[in-house]
């Protein structure tokens, strides 16, 4: 065995060993197997070289639960600059098909499973009554032509809203989630339902967002996610995590509209950056996804001591 290292979980499941890299592995093995054997060097090279070794790993498992959303985000910068203008299907279209091979691919792939398909399925349809209903009245536009559209929304567009579903169901799965001091389901879901209907009653009604985050303040406010790195639990705040989480999402609207996927009133004619006011919608449909998350994924307390 090469530098003395010997697989915990490979060799009871009849792994075959060459070099450091098991065979016949899935990529999920492979990924786990090499984190054990970069963990253990650089645990043996002390506490600097093990934090690095668990922020690399982190930043790894950030990135492929967003493998949804970065695909995404990569297609609308992609086709913003290379798509030809003569193509034969306009680039909305092009993108709602690419969303639709991403999603067989990663079913097919058994990357998601059909239980959290199902999920991220009813954010589809949720997302795009919003988009539908958002459009009408003028929030934003998508100034390019589509066929595959209903109204003045190109049907890509609920897979945009999935791809956030995606990351929390991909998250979940990858760095174990618990959670301490969390609210009863009954209070999350009413939080859930008051936040999409205030995306439409806001434009005939009291906009009543700052009392619907000042509600999940109050529900959340003792909650702690528990969350599986590398070999230990680490926790941070609820409210802390899914603001992280609304930041980065505020960042791929950007990328959005800088492509000219979609636009606000004020970016039509000269780009600017979408205002950080709406970093506080992103805030509060993040927690309307992860509501819908928990209908599959129940919340747990942490099982270490």
């Amino acid at each position: 065995m090469p530098n003395g290292v010997v697989p915990r979980s490979g060799a009871s499941r009849g792994l075959t060993v060459t070099g450091c890299f098991p065979l016949r592995a899935s990529l999920r093995t492979r990924f786990s197997y090499l984190r054990e054997v970069t963990g253990n060097w650089a645990a043996s090279r002390g506490r600097w070289a093990a934090s690095l070794h668990e922020f690399i790993v982190f930043g790894i498992k950030q990135a492929w639960a967003c493998l949804f959303g970065g695909l995404m985000v990569a297609l609308l910068i992609g086709t913003h600059f290379w798509y030809p203008a003569d193509a034969p299907i306009t680039r909305y279209d092009a993108l709602t098909i690419a969303a639709m091979l991403i999603q067989v691919a990663l079913l097919w792939l058994r990357l998601e499973t059909w239980d959290e398909a199902k999920v991220i399925l009813l954010f589809h349809v949720a997302g795009t009554g919003m988009e539908i209903f958002k459009t009408a009245v003028g929030s934003w536009i998508y100034p390019e032509p589509a066929v595959l559209r209903i109204g003045g929304v190109p049907l890509f567009t609920g897979f945009m809203y999935a791809s956030v579903g995606s990351y929390i169901a991909r998250a979940w799965r990858e760095f174990d989630l618990r959670f301490t001091c969390h609210p009863q389901l009954a209070v999350t879901g009413a939080l859930s339902i008051g936040i999409y209907a205030n995306f439409f009653l806001h434009h005939y009604w009291w906009d009543v967002r700052y009392i619907l985050m000042a509600l999940i303040a109050v529900a959340f406010h003792r909650c702690w996610i528990h969350f599986r790195v590398d070999r230990v639990h680490r926790r941070m705040p609820f409210l802390l995590g899914f603001t992280l989480v609304a930041l980065f999402i505020w960042f791929a609207e950007n990328a959005g509209t800088f492509t000219r996927t979609w636009l606000y009133p004020n970016q039509i004619q000269v780009w600017k950056m979408v205002s950080i006011s709406k970093l506080g919608s992103w805030f509060l449909l993040t927690i309307m996804s992860y509501v819908m998350v928990t209908l599959i994924n129940r919340p747990t307390p942490p099982q270490h001591p």
